[in-house]
């Protein structure tokens, strides 16, 4: 047996039927090899949004703004707030989507409160018409 075998635990599961039809579908359109596969990952999504809201774990993820240019002074609040928080951003990616509206993504990294925070204080300045904050694990906390 591989390490990986090794730390494998198996355990019984029981659903209502139209369920596991579900997942049945789930597993086949993702390409899943099997159920327990296509389990595993649910579980890991739903432990990551459940570690995002620990207010003291670390946590990886992106912001994504989408914005008017050209409102006044819009881009220097933004720059600024980004100032305040510049221990979590990573980096950022600036696009001009037309003439009017650009997005900006910021890749983010640390406790969960602080990056919540910051997605928080820039979706709220005016201006910017749509923000949503999109985390994931760091990668510690699952083999």
């Amino acid at each position: 047996m591989n390490e990986e075998q090794l730390s494998l635990r198996r355990f019984s599961l029981s659903m209502p039927e139209d369920l596991v039809e579900q997942l049945d579908a789930l597993t086949e359109a993702k390409g899943y090899a099997n159920r327990s596969q296509a389990v595993s990952d649910i579980v890991r999504a739903r432990l990551v949004d459940e570690f995002a809201r620990e207010t003291r774990r670390e946590i990886a993820g992106t912001i994504t703004m989408v914005f008017d240019h050209h409102k006044r002074n819009l881009q220097a609040v933004l720059t600024d707030i980004q100032h305040d928080y510049q221990d979590l951003i990573i980096s950022n990616l600036h696009v001009h989507l037309d003439h009017h509206n650009c997005m900006e993504v910021l890749a983010v990294r640390g406790p969960a409160r602080d990056i919540r925070e910051l997605a928080d204080r820039l979706a709220t300045v005016k201006g910017v018409k749509h923000s949503r904050l999109s985390v994931t694990t760091t990668g510690k906390d699952f083999s």
